[in-house]
């Protein structure tokens, strides 16, 4: 089983790990989009294009599925990849129905980008779960940058969690929803500024075990060996350090050449 999963950079490595937690002899492929990393600022039409270009790459590599690891590019692109491309498209949204079911004052904090909260993906969410509590949303810029620069746990980094958190939490929430893939890798920091009684949760769990599902009824078109390969569309060399540190010391990570690392696109 092959498994092609790309974000706008290093982030969607929180749901490569559970992947590879939950099915260890797949064979994944990894792309950071990273010379364009964030995408929460960019326009719809703009991920759409990225989004076609990256699964388009991964289809060819062989992939059986693509998992879109990313909530705002899932937001932006997911039907249209799923129309266009014969490769099996999972996507991926922020967990405000599980934390429906966990909240106990009835206020749920969602912690994003501007993309993935602006968008009419989240907003029939909120329709749909969040019709008999009270949602308080907030965009955090920086966050994702600080990942990307492998700073999880640094005084700047510490000062923005707090900053977006702290508000969520003297408002009443007593459940968090990590609505962007990067923010798996801060969850310890999150969870100290928002203290011990406050339910902190995220998708990459939930997608995986999708994906498992899937793959389940899937006859697989190649045979590849168990494995993670890394690609990025930015500058392998800046971004070996925190690959290494977000996965792990033996990753390496190769530069994608052409359409795909987002020249005529």
């Amino acid at each position: 089983m092959h498994i092609g999963v790309f974000d706008s950079g290093l982030g969607g490595i929180s749901v490569l790990k559970e992947i590879h937690r939950r099915m260890p002899a797949a064979s994944l492929t990894y792309v950071a989009d990273s010379a364009w990393v964030p995408y929460g600022s960019r326009s719809e039409e703009f991920i759409r294009r990225r989004a076609r270009s990256l699964t388009a790459f991964l289809e060819e590599d062989g992939a059986d599925i693509v998992v879109v690891a990313c909530n705002t590019a899932t937001a932006a692109a997911l039907p249209l990849l799923r129309e266009t491309f014969h490769v099996l498209v999972v996507g991926m949204e922020p967990a405000v129905k599980p934390a429906t079911a966990a909240t106990r004052s009835g206020v749920v904090g969602v912690l994003a980008t501007v993309g993935t909260l602006q968008s009419a993906r989240f907003a029939a969410l909120l329709d749909q779960f969040g019709a008999n509590i009270q949602v308080l949303t907030r965009a955090c810029p920086g966050l994702v940058e600080q990942v990307e620069a492998g700073d999880l746990d640094g005084p700047e980094t510490r000062a923005l969690v707090k900053q977006f958190v702290a508000p969520l939490v003297q408002a009443g929430a007593d459940t968090l929803v990590l609505g962007c893939t990067h923010f798996p890798f801060l969850r310890p920091l999150i969870q100290a500024a928002a203290g011990p009684d406050v339910r902190v949760i995220d998708t990459g769990e939930a997608v995986a075990r999708r994906v498992e599902q899937v793959a389940g009824a899937l006859s697989p078109r190649l045979t590849k060996i168990a494995g993670v390969t890394f690609w990025t569309s930015g500058d392998a060399t800046a971004l070996a350090g925190p690959l290494r540190k977000l996965w792990g010391a033996k990753a390496t990570l190769g530069e994608l050449a052409g359409i795909y690392a987002g020249h005529g696109d």
